[in-house]
């Protein structure tokens, strides 16, 4: 399979789970698919898209998400995707932080024994989210919608973390300063980080890619690959590639020597 032959990547999406697969795949990338709790990825699991990877989440703004996290069924539950998505802490949230600190420390502890991609939510508590990444380390680690401040964002980056951007971040171009290259992901964070998009659709990261190879002074073309290679570091670094799809490890295998 040629490099040129990528597809659009979207490392953070909210997908219906009654949507038919058909209507997915028609959207031609491969798509990371947020759960907000374990009752919705006890559905999304059980689906098995060729280009959409469901993922494992509770979400830190939602009540609901915590009232009915167990760390028995996340177990049981990532053992069906590579994906943990969305977790973190809010600190906008009505939900108290120490009870989105009881759940994320839960979540974080299960990863440290299983390593799994993990989408992060950090909005409002970026200096507390690191605070839990540091207290239990494991690889796989995806800040995503970003908006931490330069000596923060240094600090993720020392941590080993990467960082999934939409469309909404990329405009930030001191914050795309601040990120390496070599640990940004591309998102639309569907529906909520693409309203401004020309065509808000789950996958398309174009706007994305654009403003990426603007910042970087290279082509949307290689930003696409850049991200797709680091995905493939993210899998190697979680061990988690027999858990995607033919299609995904077929892209992931097709990448060249960087």
């Amino acid at each position: 399979m040629r490099t040129s032959a990528l597809p659009p990547l979207d490392l953070h999406a909210h997908i219906d789970t009654s949507v038919p697969a058909d209507d997915l795949a028609g959207l031609g990338a491969v798509i990371f698919a947020a759960t907000r709790s374990l009752t919705e990825a006890t559905e999304a699991v059980q689906r098995h898209d060729d280009r959409i990877i469901w993922g494992v989440g509770a979400h830190p703004g939602l009540a609901r998400s915590h009232t009915a996290f167990d760390p028995d069924t996340f177990t049981q539950l990532i053992a069906h995707t590579p994906l943990v998505s969305e977790i973190g802490l809010d600190g906008k949230s009505r939900v108290p932080l120490e009870r989105q600190q009881t759940t994320l420390r839960s979540v974080l502890g299960v990863l440290e024994r299983t390593p799994r991609i993990a989408s992060i939510h950090s909005y409002g508590a970026c200096e507390q989210v690191l605070d839990e990444l540091e207290r239990a380390p494991a690889p796989g680690m995806v800040l995503h919608w970003w908006l931490g401040d330069p000596e923060q964002t240094a600090r993720a980056v020392r941590l080993g973390c990467y960082f999934s951007v939409n469309v909404s971040a990329a405009r930030k171009t001191a914050l795309l300063q601040t990120i390496p290259l070599d640990r940004v992901l591309t998102e639309t964070d569907h529906p909520f980080g693409d309203r401004s998009s020309a065509q808000p659709l789950p996958g398309n990261v174009a706007a994305v890619e654009q403003t990426l190879a603007r910042h970087h002074r290279t082509t949307p073309r290689d930003i696409r690959q850049t991200v797709w290679h680091n995905l493939a570091a993210l899998v190697r670094d979680t061990r988690c590639a027999a858990h995607f799809s033919r299609r995904v490890r077929s892209h992931l295998a097709s990448l060249p020597p960087r």
